[in-house]
């Protein structure tokens, strides 16, 4: 029996036109799945208080030691991700944190933003494929 996987974000336009939801391969739904553990707080969840990754709370504390920042986090992901994305397994979580400085000459404002790299990897459990997710946060900007 085939699966269909809804795209994300839902486009109400075509469902009013009675065209109905955006199907979406399995990678990509995935990937949106842990888009969504990535952006949603511990607790934010109705049922499922566990749902969410620790970013919200690690966001505006001081960043003493990167290091022990990133393993915080990573660890946060990696337990979110495999008790609620059921369709991979032997998932690896990295997280990078480094520093972007924008310089601004018009307005003389330098930003320095914390960017944080993640990266997921694993296999898919219905085919055995390579499964790979990267993407990106900014963390509060610093202005001067």
């Amino acid at each position: 029996m085939p699966e269909f996987f809804f795209n994300k974000p839902f486009r109400f336009n075509f469902i009013f036109s009675g065209s109905g939801f955006q199907s979406t391969d399995l990678g990509k739904s995935i990937s949106n799945h842990i888009e969504l553990v990535i952006f949603t707080r511990y607790g934010e969840h109705r049922y499922h208080n566990d749902f969410g990754c620790e970013i919200w709370d690690l966001d505006f504390e001081l960043i003493v030691s990167e290091s022990i920042w990133e393993e915080k986090f990573r660890k946060s992901l990696l337990k979110s991700i495999t008790d609620y994305e059921f369709r991979i397994y032997n998932t690896a979580v990295e997280v990078r944190i480094t520093e972007v400085e924008n310089v601004y000459p018009l307005r003389k404002v330098t930003e320095i933003k914390k960017k944080v790299d993640i990266t997921v990897r694993a296999l898919i459990k219905t085919t055995g494929e390579k499964y790979f997710f990267n993407t990106a946060l900014f963390l509060s900007p610093l202005s001067t």
